[in-house]
């Protein structure tokens, strides 16, 4: 019965090796979950193999999907189900799939959030109850946020504030502040704890932003993985923590504020639009900062 499961959903798909599936991700583009390194990195450090599945057209791989059984791969689902809940902490990142455009290939492994990006591409594509928060352009907001924004930054800095690199420090460095960071924040331990600094360091490559510090000690932090695809560049803002005692300087919107600014920045720079995402649109706060966009399930 497994086995004409198997046979189900991978009809008209192929069996690639990872070499090839990094070869298609670098043709048509992804995101921070799908990329070639991630999910080796990841799917290692779970112990689980990477099935990878390719559809052909004309003689050319039109498309590639990492898979753990009928899962997408690095599933929080799997982790669950084999007793590794919480290993490693992606949110609910957004999942762009290598397809070259309008191909209409029907992907069967159960999947959520992915991309509007894809909607053309994939036949077997729902929409999702929910959508997924995206950061605004730097001028979608308002002359009077952006001026707020800066004056917060200014305040922060007068009184001492700093933001430094989040790659100056040690993935053993960064699990530490982010573990306690969290911890105040949420009043609960930050998900994956455990795994913290191993995580850190298999994804450093991918490693973007800054940590606020005041008085030298770090008062607010964002775990922020970037990739750069052929013709865009995405961001996953999966969680973050901050230091509740220092809310009247608004750490944790400052650091929203350059983080993203930079991230713009930097993506302009290279003449790519950016995909910056904060996950599932289901907090206010992330209304201030993102427009809310359709996400789709497999």
């Amino acid at each position: 019965m497994l086995q004409f499961l198997q046979c189900w959903r991978e009809r008209g798909w192929s069996t690639i090796d990872a070499s090839a599936y990094a070869e298609v991700w670098q043709r048509y583009g992804g995101s921070v979950a799908t990329h070639p390194e991630v999910v080796e990195r990841l799917a290692r450090l779970a112990d689980i193999p990477v099935r990878y599945l390719a559809w052909e057209h004309q003689g050319e791989l039109v498309a590639a999907v990492p898979c753990w059984g009928r899962h997408l791969a690095l599933s929080k689902d799997v982790l669950k189900k084999i007793g590794k809940r919480g290993l490693f902490d992606l949110g609910n990142a957004e999942i762009i799939l290598p397809v070259a455009e309008q191909v209409g290939v029907p992907v069967r492994q159960r999947m959520r959030y992915v991309s509007e990006l894809n909607a053309g591409a994939i036949s077997t594509l729902r929409e999702q109850p929910e959508g997924l928060a995206l950061a605004r352009e730097p001028e979608q907001y308002s002359k009077k946020f952006r001026y707020n924004q800066r004056r917060e930054q200014r305040l922060l800095e007068e009184a001492g504030g700093v933001l430094r690199p989040m790659l100056d420090f040690s993935p053993a460095e960064q699990a530490a502040m982010y573990a306690d960071l969290f911890q105040r924040r949420w009043s609960f331990e930050a998900p994956g704890k455990a795994h913290l600094h191993e995580v850190f360091e298999l994804l450093r490559d991918f490693m973007t932003g800054s940590v606020v510090f005041l008085d030298k000690q770090p008062i607010a932090i964002q775990v922020l993985y970037r990739v750069e695809a052929p013709k865009w560049v995405s961001i996953e803002y999966i969680n973050g923590g901050v230091d509740p005692q220092q809310r009247d300087f608004s750490p944790g919107s400052v650091l929203s504020f350059v983080n993203t600014q930079t991230a713009w920045a930097e993506a302009r720079a290279l003449g790519k639009p950016l995909r910056y995402s904060f996950g599932r649109a289901d907090r206010e706060y992330k209304d201030r900062w993102c427009n809310r966009v359709p996400v789709f399930q497999v």
